[in-house]
């Protein structure tokens, strides 16, 4: 038996510290500590969140795999929230893998992701480690989403849509300095390698040995009549849609092996104005300025509790049949809803599911246990229109 069922590694981050604070303010049943690097941050931040002084603190650091290693063979589950993965994960997935722990992140570094699946996913299945990528706003609501409409689809025409489109109608957040920096990481990573660039554009990238059909781009604004408005080209698609395609593929291909997958924003207005809106839209991308927030730094608490996000999922079969799915959350996507969501999947692994090791997406390994987790205690709803 694990000492902790939980440690929480990167606690004195901006995000490592709201999972930290849900995880005292509402699991005092749960044996957990906090990590990081700096046992003084650790204690700081301790205080400041109003964990109980027993609270265990860890010192480990990326750079020291020693550390690493010794701090996941202590635990059940890890939650990291040390990015950017790509210059960070790498030593603590590997950790994981050796010593069986099981392991969410909140990656949305499909780069990182496709290479990590290459060199880990089988000695994850050897030492029965389940390591869990995009655990938070990448790419819970999109992945669980997917899973919610598709089932419907399977328990009223026997049968998955073959076309499934994400649409992201409402949205009120910001982003942190980690977000930022990851954005940044990844652009200087393409920049360099052609690999990581088509990673980075192959909707595939995370199925090793699967190809599906082409894919719609999402790359222009468009009139879309499924939600009888123009939308918009959504930026964190490139990383979700892969996130989708991946737990189709871990299913057995649920959704069939012709399934398509898109995802857009919903622009506000109609008609012209509406038109105007999404070429906006298209023209902002807020990864593209020379600076951002600092890491560390991020939306405010009244930021974080006034935010929220509706997205619908539009089945469509080829007999033109429609069935539409709505995930709402109740705080802003990045950082309000990802801190629960990060906190109540890694609760799922070692409450409510067993499976075996290997890279996972939350959609293959935890769909149903976990959406029923997000609707009781993170604020989360998934329901059929």
């Amino acid at each position: 038996m694990a000492e902790f069922d939980i440690i929480v590694y990167g606690a004195t981050g901006f995000t490592g510290r709201l999972v930290a604070e849900y995880l005292a303010a509402n699991y005092g049943d749960v044996k957990w500590a906090m990590a990081g690097r700096s046992l003084t941050k650790l204690q700081e931040v301790r205080d400041e969140i109003g964990a109980p002084a027993t609270t265990p603190l860890i010192t480990a650091n990326a750079d020291d795999p020693a550390s690493l290693k010794a701090m996941t063979a202590r635990a059940r589950v890890v939650i990291t929230t040390v990015g950017p993965y790509q210059l960070y994960g790498e030593p603590l997935l590997a950790a994981c893998v050796e010593t069986a722990a099981a392991y969410v992140d909140l990656c949305g570094e499909p780069n990182f992701m496709h290479v990590m699946i290459g060199k880990y996913h089988a000695a994850a299945q050897a030492s029965s480690a389940r390591i869990v990528f995009s655990c938070g706003f990448d790419s819970i609501p999109f992945d669980l989403g997917v899973w919610t409409v598709e089932q419907e689809c399977i328990r009223r025409f026997g049968k998955p849509a073959p076309r499934v489109k994400g649409r992201v109608r409402a949205m009120k957040g910001t982003f942190s300095g980690g977000t930022f920096a990851s954005g940044k990481a990844t652009a200087a990573a393409a920049m360099k390698d052609p690999a990581v660039f088509k990673a980075l554009i192959d909707p595939f990238a995370l199925t090793p040995g699967f190809e599906g059909p082409s894919q719609p781009k999402g790359a222009i604004p468009e009139y879309d009549e499924a939600v009888g408005g123009w939308v918009a080209p959504f930026m964190m698609a490139v990383i979700n849609t892969k996130n989708v395609h991946r737990t189709n593929f871990l299913a057995d291909h649920l959704y069939g092996e012709d399934f398509q997958y898109d995802e857009m924003m919903v622009a506000p207005g109609l008609g012209e104005m509406g038109k105007a809106a999404a070429e906006a839209i298209a023209k902002m991308n807020p990864m593209n300025a020379e600076k951002g927030p600092a890491p560390g730094e991020g939306p405010s608490r009244e930021e974080r509790e006034t935010g929220f996000y509706d997205i619908a999922f539009v089945a469509e079969m080829p007999s033109g049949e429609r069935i539409t799915a709505t995930v709402k959350g109740d705080r802003d996507p990045g950082y309000g809803s990802t801190s629960k969501m990060i906190a109540e999947s890694a609760l799922c692994l070692i409450r409510d599911v067993q499976g075996e090791g290997g890279i996972w997406t939350p959609g293959a390994l935890m769909a149903e246990p976990l959406i029923k987790r997000l609707e009781a205690n993170a604020g989360l709803s998934f329901s059929i229109d």
